[in-house]
């Protein structure tokens, strides 16, 4: 493997049907994360790839350039969440959207991947030719509508999983009475001062739990309704290992053995939440009762009705969220909106919660592959027709991949196996002389499912858009790093993929 050496871009090949777009052997939609780390895993494993960036905003980082709410950060440890070739050198381990947004950023100006960047530029659909054995790609200029085409041999989507434009927000009876401000947290507006207000937060998830405490520190009262409750787990913002191994050991070396020392943990963790969860279950309230004030009903606003897991864990640095609320600055309420009033909310129970600010942190709207429309030889093809192979490309579907964290474990891991793998999958089939590749389902009747296999919300809403899991690997989505990183190992050996000059 390569490291960056300069930011010259590859050799490009013949000219797209637009000016000024060169054909490129990869193009990645997507700048986030997910983007720039395929991007970089091709410098190093498949050097001499030529290949471009679309993002349809106007700034690279994702998730961490869109989400400015109070208090944004990760819910994963940055040993994990960061990339597995650059090391985190931060010593908070539970980072906020700033130091992602800037790692994110300087990861791509080390590595030269900034420069082969094109902004505001949204993918719309791409039409594979099996004669020329490229895809042709049409993307709409978000600025002046203008659309353009280009081609590739290998189309590699790096999207993420949700809208950016359209976050979900349910269909609230008297919404419009409501005379305060209603935002939700993907659009937060940077004027917004909630200081001496009265502050409603909507929901139960990853979300609410870091707004509670930053709008609480920044003078808001803090009401968090929740229809339901969730498991809320404290974590230190700082790794005592970590800090200690780096005081004695080069970082490169430190950040790898935290980092799988933190895989270990993680899959540990959700392992025995699956297998034991009534003890699991017990351990999570009693770190709540733990953390909050003498006599507080946790069994009413701690204890979900699901077991540990099967929707993800909300931690929580410190256990900030848990002070909010022993300071009195925060409480919480179980209960259902009947309806919106004019001065804030109207309770199933009866009960009215009022209002200056109301956050609707209910939640996203998936978006499979950024809606892009695919085809092939003409013939438009859906996702749920298809059954995902190691959940990143999709059966009888040439020379495209796409990257989906993990749902019990940090996004990047799962990311880091997918780029890796198509970088060395590219790179063995130039020196072969291959041109395409497929995955091919098995002779033998196999059967399918949903391809994920989770209560939450967004992912239940958004099941029928997704492509299906086998009944076995390398079909079937697993949630479990360790095993994966084996499965993931040489893309020549995968007996379900077709190859062909």
């Amino acid at each position: 493997m390569t490291e960056p050496a300069d930011r010259t871009s590859a050799a490009s090949g013949p000219t797209a049907s637009s000016p000024g777009h060169p054909h490129v052997d990869v193009l990645i939609v997507g700048a986030g994360l997910s983007g720039i780390g395929a991007a970089c895993h091709l410098r190093r494993e498949a050097p001499g790839s030529s290949y471009a960036i679309v993002e349809a905003r106007g700034a690279s980082g994702g998730t961490w350039d869109l989400f400015r709410y109070p208090g944004v950060r990760s819910d994963s440890d940055m040993y994990t969440l960061g990339y597995s070739f650059r090391p985190w050198r931060h010593p908070e381990s539970i980072a906020d959207g700033d130091q992602i947004l800037r790692y994110v950023r300087e990861t791509a100006a080390a590595y030269g991947v900034d420069d082969h960047i094109t902004y505001n530029s949204r993918v719309l659909r791409a039409d594979w030719s099996g004669q020329d054995a490229r895809w042709t790609v049409t993307a709409e200029d978000t600025r002046s509508g203008e659309r353009t085409t280009r081609t590739c041999g290998f189309l590699y989507i790096c999207s993420g999983y949700y809208r950016y434009d359209q976050p979900y927000t349910p269909a609230w009876q008297g919404r419009s009475d409501f005379a305060g401000t209603v935002v939700h947290p993907q659009a937060w507006p940077p004027e917004l001062d909630v200081g001496g207000k009265r502050v409603v937060v909507i929901g139960s998830g990853a979300t609410a739990v870091t707004l509670v405490p930053a709008l609480a520190a920044a003078g808001a009262r803090v009401t968090m309704l929740q229809r339901s409750p969730s498991f809320v787990m404290a974590l230190p913002t700082r790794d005592v290992v970590a800090t200690a191994l780096h005081r004695v050991l080069p970082a490169r070396r430190a950040y790898a053995v935290v980092r799988w020392k933190n895989v270990r943990l993680a899959s540990a963790l959700y392992r025995l939440c699956r297998k034991y969860p009534a003890r699991m279950r017990a351990l999570f309230r009693k770190g709540a009762v733990r953390l909050l004030p003498d006599g507080y009903d946790v069994d009413t606003h701690f204890n979900p009705a699901y077991d540990p897991w099967d929707q993800r864990l909300c931690v929580v640095p410190d256990g900030d969220f848990f002070a909010a609320i022993r300071s009195g600055a925060a409480d919480v309420v179980t209960d259902r909106i009947e309806a919106f009033t004019a001065t804030g909310l109207r309770l199933r129970s009866g009960g009215r919660l009022d209002a200056d600010v109301i956050v609707t942190a209910t939640g996203l709207n998936l978006l499979p592959l950024g809606g892009i429309e695919l085809s092939l030889d003409g013939q438009l093809t859906e996702l749920p027709e298809h059954v995902a192979f190691k959940a990143m490309m999709l059966d009888g579907i040439p020379n495209l991949a796409f990257a989906l964290g993990y749902t019990n474990a940090s996004w990047t891991l799962k990311a880091d196996l997918v780029s890796s793998y198509v970088a060395r999958l590219l790179a063995s089939m130039r020196r072969r002389g291959h041109t395409v590749v497929t995955p091919r389902l098995p002779a033998e009747p196999m059967d399918t499912g949903p391809y994920v296999d989770m209560s939450s919300g967004y992912l239940q809403r958004s099941l029928a858009t997704l492509p299906l899991q086998g009944d076995r690997e390398p079909w079937r989505l697993r949630q479990h790093y360790v095993k994966d990183a084996r499965l993931f190992q040489d893309p020549l050996a995968d007996e379900e993929l077709e190859f062909r000059a």
